[in-house]
């Protein structure tokens, strides 16, 4: 049975005054802090770019309106009227939603675990940034020290660098490999940061959350106006945004872009109710709602402009190598002077010898040159950062500068979104009073991200990087979906509308609209009944993968050069 929502006296600690914000603004940067991550840089534009480049934009923010926002100002409203953490939120619904709360903890302890590894691979990046010239830009020297590695050779050296300097993959999820003792101190420096940041909770984070919150902006905004200025730059945005209506047919683009407003505001977490927790009774929550959830679509816009002038660059640096190539073997094979064909002669100059001497150009070999073909080497994830991206950065001027700007970009993102993650591990638990009053909470802390760190030793195993794609495949998303229904239908139907109106009201003074109360009772329990079943029907049509470039380097060390696992 469902009691009434009152909000709790109680500190944090079940006895004390409860900590605050020092202001709305440090507030409202927390919250954006933790939606805005890395999946803004590296799989919005992905997922803009492969569905129909503007026409993307329709699905998503549809699907921002009637699921995203709603379910936000839920989590804000209850959070600050109960003043408490996931856990305590629930019971009080009704005692039946009680395993909402925790498994809501339990979800954020699991991603925290490899969220903080891909900030460790970040900043394994980052340190290596100080050199010049940057380490993945060249392939490193045989044994011997008569030529080139292979393996190498046999790929690039940014695939390289990623997969054998860095993970040292192994060829298989069966073999584990051994203990990367670079990748572990790293990881014991990015769980050190996260607790010195989050030691005392928000008036911790608070302090912290000027600088993680707006440095990626500045980053970003240096990067846009850097990329717009160089060549290739608006065929790359070009590419991004031209519409492609028809795409819009497919069930899968409106599937990918609810999964990508869901978890990129980081519902069903509980990181926003514990954040909302420490807000006074008569805040805004519904501005705030609004606020944040706009302000997160619009970062994810702004980071694909930016990126994608940068990549258009990196597209028209590799079509102009592709042409310069070719262009040596017409000189080469047809004798022509030097410097006689330049990149904007080539396609006139072929056409002329295929139509006079078709025979020898067809045994030249020539590559297909297409700026398209080069735009569309694109990748999300990992992909995108440590391997297109990267790449791209090695032929900006003052690479280096450029290198430490961007892993510094997505290590202070990532490091954000990981206080709402503690937040909503370490509030409940004191919420719950699991270890006695006069234990500080420094120590909970402390206790709760070394659990956390000696559990992800596994990610720094040679076979670590695969055990992380298991992971966030399959540790969050059909849980927080299936967490986010049951708020959604606890609000709605077991404490009730009205009656959730009605305590909106006495904080905001402004009771919910015809909006809030169709989207809540009707649309978004539906719509994400929708997304469960059509998640599940996805994962059940296609069996568990690799990433592509893990996939297609993986094959290049057994069919080019014959290894079986990490050196």
């Amino acid at each position: 049975m469902a009691c009434a929502l009152g909000p709790d006296p109680r500190g944090a600690d079940g006895g004390h005054e409860r900590p605050s914000w020092d202001n709305r603004l440090q507030y409202l940067l927390s919250c954006i802090g933790f939606a805005v991550g890395l999946g803004n840089i590296w799989r919005f534009p992905y997922l803009c770019q492969t569905y129909g480049g503007g026409a993307f934009l329709i699905p998503y923010f549809v699907a921002l309106v009637l699921e995203g926002i709603p379910l936000f100002h839920i989590e804000l409203a209850i959070g600050q009227h109960l003043r408490t953490g996931s856990v305590g939120v629930w019971k009080a619904v009704s005692p039946y939603l009680g395993g909402v709360g925790l498994g809501c903890l339990t979800v954020s302890f699991l991603v925290s675990l490899y969220y903080n590894t891909v900030l460790t691979w970040v900043l394994w990046y980052f340190l290596n940034s100080f050199q010049n010239p940057l380490p993945w830009g060249s392939c490193p020297l045989d044994l011997n020290r008569t030529g080139f590695e292979a393996e190498c050779q046999a790929s690039s050296p940014v695939s390289y660098f990623w997969y054998r300097r860095t993970l040292n993959v192994t060829a298989d999820v069966s073999d584990s490999g051994s203990i990367q003792w670079r990748l572990l101190a790293c990881l014991a420096a990015s769980w050190a940061v996260v607790y010195v940041c989050v030691i005392r909770g928000i008036e911790s984070t608070g302090k912290a959350i000027y600088f993680t919150a707006l440095f990626p902006y500045l980053v970003l905004t240096i990067f846009l106006i850097r990329g717009l200025s160089l060549p290739g730059a608006v065929e790359g945005l070009t590419y991004l945004f031209t519409p492609d209506v028809r795409i819009l047919q497919s069930p899968r683009v409106w599937l990918d872009a609810a999964t990508q407003i869901f978890f990129s505001l980081s519902l069903a977490f509980g990181g926003h109710i514990a954040f909302a927790s420490y807000n006074p009774p008569r805040n805004n929550c519904e501005k705030d709602a609004v606020i944040i959830s706009l302000v997160n679509s619009l970062t994810s816009l702004y980071a694909s402009i930016a990126m994608f002038s940068v990549l258009g660059f990196k597209a028209a640096n590799d079509h102009g190598r592709c042409l310069d190539r070719n262009i040596l073997r017409l000189i080469n094979a047809f004798e022509l002077p030097d410097q006689s064909v330049d990149r904007d002669d080539y396609a006139a100059v072929l056409t002329h010898l295929n139509a006079t001497q078709p025979e020898r150009v067809a045994r030249l070999g020539l590559e297909t040159c297409r700026l398209e073909d080069f735009l569309d080497k694109s990748a999300s994830g990992t992909g995108l950062a440590f391997i297109i991206f990267t790449e791209a950065i090695l032929h900006m001027p003052g690479a280096p500068g450029w290198a430490v700007l961007f892993f510094g970009m997505l290590f202070t993102l990532g490091l954000s979104s990981m206080f709402g993650n503690m937040e909503s591990i370490i509030t409940p638990l004191l919420d719950m009073g699991v270890t006695h009053r006069f234990v500080p909470k420094e120590v909970l802390t402390g206790l709760a991200c070394l659990v956390c760190f000696l559990s992800a030793i596994c990610f720094t195993l040679q076979s670590g990087n695969y055990w992380l794609e298991i992971f966030d495949n399959y540790a969050a998303p059909l849980n927080l979906m299936v967490f986010a229904f049951f708020e959604v239908v606890g609000v709605a139907y077991v404490y009730g509308v009205q009656r959730f109106s009605d305590d909106i009201e006495s904080m905001t003074g402004r009771r919910p609209g015809l909006y809030w109360q169709v989207t809540w009772k009707v649309v978004s329990p539906l719509l994400l009944l929708t997304i469960f079943v059509a998640y599940v029907a996805t994962l059940a049509r296609t069996p568990l993968s690799y990433k592509a470039w893990d996939t297609q380097y993986i094959h290049t060390l057994v069919s080019h050069v014959g290894l079986k696992s990490g050196a």
